[in-house]
């Protein structure tokens, strides 16, 4: 279903590029559209929970950039 790689001493997952969308975030709380205007989709919030997580609609994969701070999104 998606490709990921992994490296044994990290185990922050690593999208294979161009199998799946994919967009490396700053937050754990964020928001799709699908990105197309007019022909995307209805805006969905989205929270990571662990280092990832899918669009319900368009299927991007969403990554938690692994420097990113978690300050304020403990929510």
């Amino acid at each position: 279903m998606q490709a990921l790689t992994k490296n044994p001493t990290n185990p922050t997952p690593h999208p294979v590029l161009g199998l799946v969308e994919t967009i490396v975030v700053d937050s754990r709380v964020l928001s799709c559209d699908g990105g197309l205007g007019a022909l995307g989709h209805p805006r969905v919030f989205l929270r990571i929970r662990d280092h990832q997580t899918f669009c319900p609609y368009c299927s991007r994969l969403f990554v938690l950039n692994p420097e990113a701070s978690s300050h304020g999104d403990a929510h």
